[in-house]
């Protein structure tokens, strides 16, 4: 069976891997029959309305999804569409109390445009009460229009199955979380990586740059139990009486809370080897406002102890514990490395990562022979933009020996200064090439590998 689902306008790469990573969770056979990320309609083949539903039940950046009825280029072409299928097809809604809706994308409709557009459905015999409360069916008439013009290029006709939850992004809006810092990300992107990396009930989530733990509350939302770490204790630590488990806590999730505690990737105490986890979601520092940094000394070597109070200084809760500059690409292989081995056959690895937008300063996509690409989203900004990365944890058998190291060879690195080590830091404060386009997901030579 078709149908229709009906997007919102915003974060459009985001959407088809959206809808393929939840069709996956849930084991559903999806198959994308017309799809444009410059399109606010898709039209898609589902085995029954139950997987219908179970599809866009969870779905962040899809609105609905529609039984879809008819397609045309004209409202003639439509209405000989739907007049194809048994008339009792629609028979089966006779009695049914409804209403119709018009959706036209790029193009306004008066009152009277649109009663006459829906005295056209007339032939559809409808005979139950008229309903626009509650309705028991709502029947949408969708026009596509080139902007400027008000002749529509593309019309649909559908009955409604489910609306998605795109509501609880303004649930868990910023603008009401109690605690939350300037890198917070925000909760419609957040529950859109939770859905990339597929939480879920009974699954195990892990930030290891929780920040203010903005993932977590939306893994948390979705079922999966969630823990997270940070190399600045401050973060873990809170401020005027608030902290991660207060926004836990507002939104009744403290049952999903497991822990955060101070670390960083490089020296974790989580068991290295022992793979656990079913998804690893962050949203690593990007190094502009400061150069990265990992914990440990410039030069190598051990400190001698220092005591406060007569108590050594390591030991006191206002201890900061010295760090050394760290690069950026580094930083990427250490985290696909611990993905690798931390990750349970199958399970997810989501980070974002800044690049710039003109060619010589685009970031190629980082890779490890442990985990496979799934895909690659853009959210543009003016000179530079940033990706999300969704990568697939592959099963023993699937990895050769050779491959359980990241691609390419081991780093040396040269530079001290965090320009050095971070060149989209210095591209960032040297001022990028004017360019109007934004990168595509992959390069030519990464497509031609996935």
């Amino acid at each position: 069976m078709d149908y229709l689902v009906r997007f919102a306008q915003v974060h459009e790469s985001f959407r088809k891997p959206e809808l393929q990573a939840l069709a996956d969770l849930s084991r559903l056979d999806v198959e994308f029959l017309d799809y444009s990320q410059y399109s606010p309609h898709c039209i898609i083949r589902l085995p029954n309305e139950d997987a219908a539903r179970t599809l866009i039940s969870r779905s962040i950046l899809s609105k609905n999804i529609y039984e879809l009825w008819g397609s045309g280029s004209t409202y003639q072409a439509l209405h000989q569409d739907i007049k194809r299928r048994p008339s009792t097809f629609w028979q089966n809604y006779k009695s049914s109390s409804f209403k119709f809706e018009i959706h036209a994308y790029q193009a306004k409709r008066s009152l009277a445009e649109q009663d006459a557009l829906i005295q056209g459905f007339r032939y559809l015999g409808f005979e139950g009460p008229i309903r626009l409360k509650d309705p028991q069916q709502t029947f949408c008439i969708f026009e596509e229009c080139e902007w400027g013009v008000q002749k529509p290029k593309r019309v649909h006709f559908g009955r409604l199955i489910r609306r998605s939850s795109r509501g609880i992004v303004d649930t868990y809006t910023l603008k009401k979380r109690k605690y939350l810092s300037t890198t917070s990300m925000d909760s419609e992107l957040a529950l859109v990586t939770a859905n990339l990396t597929q939480a879920a009930p009974g699954k195990m989530f892990y930030d290891p740059f929780v920040g203010t733990g903005s993932f977590l509350i939306a893994s948390a939302h979705f079922g999966a139990f969630a823990m997270g770490s940070d190399i600045d204790g401050r973060a873990i630590r809170g401020k005027n009486g608030r902290n991660i488990l207060t926004n836990f806590q507002q939104y009744g999730l403290v049952n999903k809370h497991l822990d955060d505690f101070v670390a960083d990737l490089t020296h974790s105490p989580l068991r290295r080897g022992h793979r656990f986890l079913d998804g690893i979601i962050c949203d690593p520092p990007y190094g502009v406002r400061e150069g990265l940094k990992v914990l440990g000394s410039k030069d190598g070597g051990g400190k001698e102890v220092m005591y406060i109070d007569g108590e050594p200084a390591h030991l006191q809760n206002r201890y900061l514990p010295p760090k050394k500059p760290y690069s950026f690409e580094a930083m990427l292989d250490d985290i696909l490395a611990f993905a690798a081995g931390s990750l349970v056959q199958g399970g997810r690895l989501s980070l974002w990562m800044p690049t710039a937008n003109d060619e010589d300063g685009e970031l190629g996509v980082p890779r490890h022979g442990c985990l496979e690409v799934v895909s690659v989203c853009v959210q543009g900004f003016n000179k530079w933009s940033r990706r999300l990365l969704t990568y697939r944890r592959l099963r023993d058998e699937e990895v050769k020996q050779e491959q359980q190291q990241p691609t390419g060879q081991a780093r040396v690195e040269t530079g001290t200064t965090a320009n050095e080590l971070n060149s989209f830091r210095k591209r960032y404060f040297e001022g990028f090439k004017e360019t109007a386009a934004v990168p595509s997901p992959l390069r030519k030579e990464e497509a031609d590998e996935t």
